[in-house]
């Protein structure tokens, strides 16, 4: 999408807060590709939601594929050789380096580093996508695991991605060499295929006097623009499951980096202290923490912002039975702006494109023509 991704992952600037600014200066049709690469990061997320088992199976997947390494010597090699950048293929090398430097790729070079990971590498595409989760300031599980499974084939079914030399060379105007090794085919991988289920509800009523514990974590630390309607928030701590991206070691800058945002957020946050943090692990610990915060404020119930299919929702649901064993609810609070895009993310994201304007005007979106048009009063 552009350099904002690792702050709209986190919501440090929302979706809804984007949309607006861009479209106050200009036109849906002028601004159109931008739009809709934001509307696919919700997209992505709203299909994850659907399809829950999508995330499950690649983690077990990635475990798997771990664990034969350690069983092919020839292969962790290779494996090995790709990460550090030493594979021989200049532009594939100059990715990896710059991933794990800068803990960003911009999105051409992601897609080309995955085909060439798959199909000229011929590694593992779980693996892959776990050197992007462990490395990306951005790393979002719904866009990265899916984005993935598009470039393998098993997204769009039979439909792959392959990496051509005179396309690298095209758009990054001679700038990096992808040498003469690229794969000239790409076959798809094969799979399970998994049909949309049931949406959650994000628009929980937990508008009372209810005293609460406001939790902030990786996915979600806007807490200025979530709707808390009439709840007493009494205390605000934060949640942070980044090294769960990865059953390997995650960057520590992209641990860095989530603390910081939820420190940052905690600092406007109701009766929020900035080192507050509760990291996730061993599912009692962070339970235990959270469950003694709670008592400290006096607060009977926990309520955050919806947590999407991922590390904090998996360190959650972990966490479930202790904090329910300590007769301490949790509500999660979701947003507008996913209630009513995510419907449209059951089936291909052209359901969606087609049926961005409706989707603004019901969000209160409206792009400046739109306000050009609008008579005025004299």
């Amino acid at each position: 999408m552009s350099v904002l991704a690792p702050y709209v992952r986190a919501r440090l600037v929302t979706e809804d807060e984007i949309l607006r600014a861009v479209l106050a200066r200009h036109s849906l049709s002028g601004a159109e590709k931008f739009v809709q690469e934001v509307l696919w990061r919700t997209y992505w997320k709203g299909w994850l939601e659907s399809r829950p088992l999508v995330w499950t199976h690649y983690r077990r997947d990635l475990d798997a594929a771990l664990a034969r390494l350690a069983r092919e010597p020839d292969r962790a090699r290779m494996v090995a050789e790709a990460v550090e950048g030493r594979t021989g293929i200049p532009a594939f090398d100059a990715w990896a380096h710059e991933l794990v430097e800068a803990g960003y790729l911009h999105n051409h070079a992601r897609m080309w580093f995955a085909s060439i990971w798959i199909f000229t590498l011929q590694l593992p595409w779980e693996i892959g996508a776990d050197f992007f989760m462990r490395h990306l300031l951005c790393g979002d599980p719904a866009a990265n695991t899916l984005s993935w499974r598009w470039v393998a084939g098993l997204q769009t079914r039979g439909k792959t991605y392959l990496a051509t030399p005179g396309n690298i060379r095209r758009y990054t105007n001679g700038r990096l060499d992808p040498g003469s090794r690229l794969a000239t085919e790409a076959h798809a991988i094969d799979g399970p295929a998994y049909s949309p289920g049931k949406l959650p509800e994000l628009n929980v009523d937990v508008r009372s006097n209810e005293s609460a514990l406001l939790v902030l974590h990786d996915d979600d630390v806007g807490a200025e623009s979530l709707d808390l309607g009439g709840l007493d928030i009494v205390g605000s701590i934060g949640f942070c499951a980044a090294e769960g991206r990865s059953p390997q070691p995650v960057s520590s800058d992209v641990t860095a980096f989530a603390k910081a945002a939820i420190r940052d957020a905690l600092g406007r946050a109701p009766h929020g202290a900035p080192d507050s943090i509760v990291a996730a692990g061993d599912p009692y610990a962070p339970a235990l923490a959270l469950i003694a915060s709670a008592r400290a404020c006096n607060a009977r119930a926990i309520v955050m912002p919806f947590a999407p299919v991922g590390p904090v929702r998996d360190a959650m649901t972990a966490m479930q039975p202790h904090l329910a064993a300590a007769n301490l609810p949790v509500f999660e609070i979701g947003r507008a702006f996913d209630a009513t895009i995510w419907p449209f993310a059951t089936r291909g994201f052209f359901n969606l494109k087609d049926k961005i304007p409706s989707v603004l005007a019901t969000l209160g979106i409206h792009d400046k023509n739109s306000r050009d048009r609008e008579p005025t009063l004299l």
